[in-house]
């Protein structure tokens, strides 16, 4: 659909079905759109074709099908794979289309990126998002986004039914990737200081559901602090975000301040101690497995049904 065109409504399409992508996707279908799909696992893309909306086999096809495309995958080396890999979308976006990036990535390549996309004539939203999957399953995320007022005009509904908020910081690409480079700093070092908090606790023979219920109700909680020590006092490191997502993410608030000469010494800190863990196994773990590096402490264990 060109800017001309507008008998048709716009289609959204969404590639990368994982905890945060089916969410969206969903969110979409039930605002109303005409949502198309792709991901690399085939069947996951069929199930959620099966409740309304149509899945596509490569980002190739689905782009070709669409006006928007999200991408919601991990980090920027997906991202060049959707966008410039085998059956890539980038050579069939129609002109005039947007392609809206979802992923923690570094702020310059997100900036870099507009342009390669430009060329093209493709418009660009760099505009990652911040909530986990439960409130990407319920619209209720928050988005830092930055792009030109045609990609918001033609994009905006879209964004509107994922996001509970969508923060419009300018036209500048690489804004939006700078704000959640902010917001990943804190969140990790959240987790990092949190995790360190209930060890010590727990160290020092406080029952693990007494800290936890003091704590949420006092000064020192945090966000962080509820909902991952919930995790911990469960025993139950599934993964909705992973220790190694905070080893990517922490490297890159550590990478976007060195050209700054801008000392972390938190983030560093924090960084250190998700590399830990990750080095002793558990980079697919819940992120709130940071605590196992805590030497001499009895975790909560799972409860036996």
């Amino acid at each position: 659909m060109n800017d001309q065109d507008r008998s048709v409504p716009p289609r959204v399409g969404v590639v990368g079905l994982g905890a945060m992508g089916l969410g969206m996707a969903g969110s979409l279908r039930r605002a109303g759109h005409d949502v198309a799909v792709h991901d690399l696992r085939a069947e996951v893309a069929a199930d959620f074709a099966a409740g309304g909306g149509e899945a596509f086999a490569t980002a190739g096809d689905l782009a070709a099908a669409v006006d928007v495309l999200v991408g919601v995958v991990v980090d920027a080396a997906q991202i060049e794979s959707v966008l410039f890999g085998p059956d890539g979308a980038a050579a069939r976006l129609r002109p005039g289309s947007v392609f809206v990036m979802c992923s923690t990535v570094d702020p310059g390549w997100s900036a870099a990126l507009a342009d390669r996309l430009a060329d093209r004539d493709v418009r660009y939203l760099d505009a990652p998002i911040s909530g986990g999957a439960a409130r990407a399953a319920t619209g209720d995320l928050t988005m830092m986004t930055s792009g030109s007022p045609a990609a918001y005009a033609l994009a905006g509904p879209f964004l509107d039914a994922m996001s509970a908020t969508v923060y419009r910081l300018g036209e500048l690409p690489g804004l939006g990737s700078k704000v959640k480079i902010v917001n990943q700093l804190l969140a990790g070092v959240h987790i990092a200081a949190a995790a360190e908090a209930m060890a010590l606790g727990i160290r020092a023979g406080v029952p693990a559901e007494a800290l936890y219920e003091v704590i949420t109700h006092s000064a020192g909680t945090s966000w962080m602090f509820e909902n991952r020590m919930a995790h911990v006092l469960a025993g139950d490191y599934t993964p909705l975000s992973a220790v190694d997502i905070f080893v990517k993410d922490l490297g890159l608030v550590l990478d976007a301040a060195r050209p700054e000469r801008f000392p972390l010494p938190l983030a560093a800190t924090a960084h250190q101690m998700f590399l830990q863990a990750s080095a002793s196994g558990l980079g697919g773990e819940d992120d709130s497995a940071v605590i196992k590096i805590f030497p001499g402490i009895d975790l909560p264990q799972p409860v036996e049904h």
